[in-house]
């Protein structure tokens, strides 16, 4: 469609693909660009920064701040504030259970911001799938069961009941279609562009990266199956006559990035503060049963300092991933990535008649659109900008805890720990496993910098006798619901899935991992110079110092099992 004098309402347009898709768009001269966004200042950073960019753009710029998904009375509310108050939960509920009524849409904020400005042309950048999934429905069953068990008052189980309502996040999504297609139709709106999601970065069930426990997350394959119905909803829309120009641009790869810095490590919005659990103040597992979880742990400075802070690479709503980290996901066989610019450029190709290859509406099973060339160019540009911070700062980025799951935290940890202490593959591979254990606590004891990074982030840390533990005030593993009976299986299972494990058995396993990594790179005919063989040129000598990411990487895909099949 034509993009000259009309107006373009850009949802979620200050996020990392929206501002792409604004820049996109601009160079095609607008009449008026709307930028939606959940924050106001998020909407005035966008909208400055695009000035600043296309200073001599004609365009009228306009800012709509708040939740599309709720009524407008709560537009500006937080999650947890509208959850907590009774009056809310009941609106909530009234606006997603009941049947749709010209009440209902009067008061949605999406229909009025439809309806209100009429643009003709919607490209929507929300992450609807991840808005709505993780909102955690498993996490309030679980609540509401607990209330049934031990016989909580009616008033008291009505909230917990009406909260778990709310987070019925079908209805939810099946509400905002219906809200959008009546507001597009009530608008004129010739065009709606949907920016989707395949939920897992283009990966199978057997993603390694979870936000929790669970390999795969239910809540995670709550995102994906959000986003599967979320693409078929879209698609009926399409075929609804008298509606708009459907088409949807689904990324299966990670999205990166917006910038890269070093500073305070933010998580949730807030810095993570770095605590230390003293070396020879380690926590006796056998005669504390709460494994210190009662006890106080001493932030490492009182002011700012006391931060977490480190070179990391900014991918916008997804959050930020220290340079380890972003090579891991990025690793060849992994989410690998795609750049926001590019799937900006395909809306442009879509909004000008052009076939981008890549609208799922009409390709359901094809057009997802994968890891791209440009991705793997810039990859290392982005690596060789991180390492050159880390050198500059002298700190090693290797894991905040945000990726997810823990395991790939301790796996960078431990990786790095084993790189500090023997470098090189062949010091790792050969060496005595006791004295890799010893070696590797002694290390921990005397770099304090480095032990409170990872117990700031709720990585414990396991010494070699198997019974004393370094943690900070907060471990991820053993998660908050789940049974934390210390016994020589869970601690073998929380060992693998959270916790640096410096016991000689571990210590025996990566050897066995470096070992086989040596043994695929020996197999390797040298004289084969062909394209057949992608291992790291960093894994072909025994003598090359460790990469760590690139080895978490190689080890997610043959002993996780978490190769993409697709690429």
């Amino acid at each position: 469609m034509e993009v000259k004098n009309k107006t373009v309402l850009v949802l979620g347009g200050a996020g990392l693909v929206g501002t792409a898709v604004c820049r996109e768009l601009l160079p095609l001269n607008p009449r008026k660009l709307i930028i939606s966004s959940l924050a106001a200042s998020e909407v005035a950073e966008a909208t400055s920064l695009l000035k600043k960019n296309f200073p001599d753009t004609a365009a009228e710029f306009a800012g709509i701040h708040g939740n599309l998904f709720v009524r407008s009375a709560l537009k500006d509310a937080g999650r947890q504030e509208m959850l907590d108050d009774t009056g809310h939960r009941r609106a909530i509920i009234d606006d997603t259970l009941l049947p749709l009524t010209e009440e209902i849409l009067d008061r949605s904020f999406l229909y009025q911001v439809l309806t209100e400005e009429k643009p003709d042309l919607v490209v929507d950048c929300v992450n609807t799938a991840t808005a709505l999934a993780y909102q955690d429905i498993f996490r309030s069953a679980s609540e509401v069961l607990d209330h049934l068990d031990k016989g909580h008052g009616i008033e008291t189980f009505r909230g917990t009941l009406e909260r778990h309502l709310c987070t019925l996040y079908t209805p939810q999504l099946i509400r905002h279609i219906q809200i959008l297609y009546e507001g597009l139709v009530k608008a004129g709106v010739g065009g709606y562009i949907k920016i989707g999601t395949s939920g897992t970065g283009g990966m199978g069930l057997n993603i390694p990266y979870t936000h929790s426990e669970e390999k795969p997350s239910r809540i995670l394959l709550s995102k994906s199956a959000m986003a599967g119905a979320h693409t078929l909803l879209l698609f009926l829309m399409a075929r609804t006559p008298g509606g708009p120009v459907v088409k949807e641009i689904k990324p299966a790869a990670a999205i990166a990035w917006k910038g890269i810095r070093y500073g305070e490590v933010i998580k949730r919005g807030k810095p993570i503060r770095l605590h230390d659990c003293p070396f020879d103040q380690p926590v006796d597992l056998n005669a504390d049963p709460d494994m210190g979880g009662s006890r106080s742990y001493p932030e490492v400075d009182a002011g700012a300092d006391g931060n977490l802070k480190s070179v990391y690479i900014d991918t916008g709503e997804n959050g930020i991933f220290s340079r380890a980290e972003f090579e891991v996901v990025t690793t060849l066989g992994q989410m690998e990535f795609v750049t926001p610019e590019e799937i900006a450029r395909n809306v442009r190709f879509e909004v000008a008649g052009i076939n981008s290859g890549h609208d799922v509406i009409n390709a359901l099973d094809t057009a997802s659109m994968d890891p791209t060339y440009r991705a793997g160019v810039m990859r290392a540009t982005a690596l060789k900008r991180l390492e050159a911070l880390e050198k500059e700062h002298e700190v090693a980025s290797v894991a905040f805890e945000m990726l997810g799951p823990p395991r790939l935290s301790k796996l960078l940890f431990e990786a790095d720990l084993l790189r500090r202490i023997r470098v090189t593959f062949r010091g790792v591979a050969e060496d005595d496993p006791e004295k890799l254990a010893a070696d590797a606590a002694g290390y921990i004891k005397d770099h304090q910098d480095f032990r409170t990074q990872i117990l700031s982030i709720g990585i414990p840390v396991l010494l070699p006798d198997g019974s004393s533990l370094l943690r900070g005030p907060r471990m991820v593993i053993p998660t908050v619901w789940e049974n934390k009976t210390l016994t020589p299986a869970s601690l073998d299972r929380w060992s693998r899935e959270g916790w640096v494990d410096l016991r000689v058995a571990n210590m025996k396993k990566w050897q066995e991992r470096f070992q086989g990594v040596l043994a695929e790179a020996g197999a390797m005919d040298p004289d084969d110079s062909s394209s057949r063989h992608d291992l790291p040129e960093e894994f072909r000598s025994p003598d090359n110092e460790i990469p760590i990411g690139k080895m978490v990487g190689w080890l997610f895909i043959r002993e996780e099992q978490g190769q993409r099949m697709k690429a």
